[in-house]
C-alpha cells in the first residue's frame, strides 16, 4: 500500500524514550521522504536517523515563555534540521544524566512551586510562527500523527490540525491526564481546564490510539471515544538472534532490571534488593541483582546483592537479556505511582517476553501490565507490596528449572502472537492509510 506523507508532532525517533522506540518500530519501513517530525530542541537527541531524516525544531519563534521567565531561556533557532545516518558509525549507549545543580533545583523545587501557585501550565506556549507555517505548507502532509502529554503540546497539536485541515492520529503512551495537575489550590481548576482542552483536541482527531487494551477501555468510559491499541512491536528475528534456551543456573544467578528509574519505578527496585539478600541468606546462594540504568541509585550500597552497570546500545539488548537468568519488571505501589502507570504497558515488556529469559513482575494488580501478566501467565507475578512474598517467588524460581522453562516458553509464544512487528505494523499502516481522502 502507498504510504501517506505523515507529519509527526511531539516525539522524535530515538532509542532512549519508550515513545520514540515504539514510534520507530511502528513506522519502520516507511518511506523517509514521507516522514517529518516537529519537536522541541530539548528532546532532539539520540536520534534514530534510519527512521526519519527531516525535523523541524520548535525554537524561539514558536516556543515562547511568559515574562520574566523568558529572560532565563536560551535562544534556540527555529527551522528545519536534516539528520543523516552514518554507515559504520558506532551506536552510542545512553549516558548518565549528569544533571547540573541548576537543572536539579529547577526540576525539584522551582517547577513544583510554580505548579503549586497555579503558574506552571501558563509558563509557556507554542505558536504557529510564519516560518513554521511556510515550512508546513511546503511539506504538505497527507496526515498528522501526534503524541502529546502537556497542555502546551495539546493546544499546539489542535492548532496544527486546524491550520492544515489534515486528518490527525493521536496516540497516548501513558495516562498523563490523571497526573498532570495534582498540587496546590489551583489543581482542580487546571485539571478541569486541561481536560476540556484535551477533549477539544481529541474531537479534531480522526483516529485515537492507546498503548494498552486497559487504557482503551478506560478512555472509552472517560471520554466516550473508541481507541485502537498499538503497543511497541518487536522484530522477532532480531530478538531470536540470542534467545535463551538453556535454563540451568550457574554459581551466581543474576536478576536484571534494564531501563529508567523514576515515577512509578523506584521503591520496587529496592524491594527486590531486600528480597534477594533475604534469599541469599536463607538458601546460601549468590544471586546478583543487576541494575542497568543511566544513574546509580543511592541505596545500592546497602545491599550485598546489588550491582550497577551502565546502559548498553539497543542492538546489544537481545544478548544482554538472554545472558541474565531472570528479568525484573516492577511497578511501585503508591497511589501516585498507580495513577501514572495504571494503563501503561512498558516498551520493554514484549522485549523481555521474547528474550527467552523468565520474567518476574512485581506490581499492583490493577495495572495493565500486571493484569496482562496474571491473565496470560507469561511471568512469575507478585501483586502485593510484600518483600517476603517477592523473596518466596525468587526462591521458587531458583529451585525449579521446569517452572523457569514453562514461564519463558509461554512468554515467547505470547510475544510472537501479539507483538510481531510484521502483523502489528500492517494493522498500523492500514489504520493510517484509511485516513486517505478524509
Amino acid at each position: 500500500m502507498p504510504f501517506p506523507k505523515t507529519l509527526i508532532l511531539g516525539q522524535p525517533f530515538n532509542n532512549n524514550f519508550g515513545g520514540g522506540i515504539t514510534q520507530a518500530n511502528l513506522f519502520a519501513g516507511w518511506d523517509k521522504d514521507k516522514l517529518a517530525v516537529v519537536c522541541t530542541d530539548h528532546i532532539f537527541n539520540n536520534i534514530n536517523a534510519e527512521a526519519c531524516e527531516t525535523y523541524y525544531i520548535l525554537g524561539s519563534e514558536e516556543y515562547q515563555w511568559m515574562f520574566p521567565f523568558s529572560l532565563l531561556q536560551r535562544k534556540v533557532v527555529s527551522g528545519e534540521r536534516k539528520v543523516k545516518s552514518e554507515p559504520g558509525k558506532k551506536e552510542q549507549a545512553p549516558a548518565a544524566a549528569g544533571l547540573s545543580l541548576r537543572t536539579r533545583i529547577i526540576d525539584n523545587y522551582f517547577y513544583p512551586f510554580l505548579e503549586y501557585i497555579g503558574l506552571f501550565h501558563r509558563l509557556s506556549s507554542i505558536r504557529l510562527s510564519d516560518k513554521f507555517r511556510k515550512w508546513i505548507d511546503a511539506y504538505n502532509p497527507d496526515c498528522i500523527y501526534a503524541q502529546a502529554s502537556s497542555r502546551e503540546f495539546v493546544l499546539f497539536c489542535k492548532a496544527v490540525q486546524e491550520y492544515t485541515k489534515k486528518p490527525m492520529i493521536y496516540h497516548v503512551m501513558d495516562d498523563w491526564p490523571s497526573t498532570i495537575s495534582q498540587k496546590g489550590p489551583f489543581k482542580t481548576y487546571w485539571h478541569n481546564r486541561i481536560d476540556r482542552e484535551l477533549r477539544a483536541m481529541m474531537d479534531r482527531a480522526s483516529v485515537l490510539m492507546s498503548i494498552s487494551h486497559a487504557m482503551a477501555r478506560e478512555y472509552k468510559n472517560r471520554y466516550g471515544k473508541e481507541f485502537i491499541t498499538f503497543h511497541n512491536p518487536i522484530e522477532i528475528d532480531f530478538w531470536k538472534s540470542h534467545q535463551r534456551s538453556n535454563y540451568e543456573l550457574g554459581g551466581n544467578p543474576s536478576i536484571l532490571y534494564a531501563g529508567r528509574i523514576g515515577t512509578g519505578i523506584q521503591d520496587s527496585l529496592e524491594s527486590l534488593a531486600q528480597a534477594v539478600d533475604k534469599v541469599n541468606n536463607e538458601l546460601k546462594t549468590s544471586i546478583q541483582m543487576v541494575l542497568q540504568t543511566k544513574d546509580r541509585p543511592e541505596w545500592i550500597e546497602k545491599y550485598r546483592c546489588a550491582k550497577h552497570k551502565p546502559m548498553v546500545t539497543y542492538s546489544e539488548l537481545p544478548k544482554v537479556f538472554a545472558e541474565a537468568d531472570f528479568l525484573y519488571l516492577p511497578y511501585d505501589f503508591s497511589a501516585e505511582s498507580i495513577r501514572f502507570i495504571k494503563y501503561s504497558m512498558p516498551t520493554k515488556a514484549p522485549e523481555y517476553m521474547v528474550s527467552g529469559t523468565p520474567v518476574i513482575v512485581f506490581g499492583p494488580a490493577e495495572t495493565a501490565l500486571v493484569e496482562d501478566a496474571v491473565q496470560n501467565k507469561w511471568a512469575m507475578t507478585i501483586t502485593e507490596n510484600n518483600t517476603g512474598k517477592l523473596a518466596d517467588a525468587v526462591a521458587a524460581l531458583v529451585k525449579d528449572s521446569n517452572l523457569r522453562r514453562q514461564i519463558a516458553a509461554t512468554a515467547i509464544g505470547i510475544a510472537e502472537a501479539n507483538y510481531n512487528s510484521i502483523k502489528v505494523r500492517n494493522r498500523f499502516r492500514e489504520a493510517i492509510a484509511s485516513l486517505s481522502g478524509k
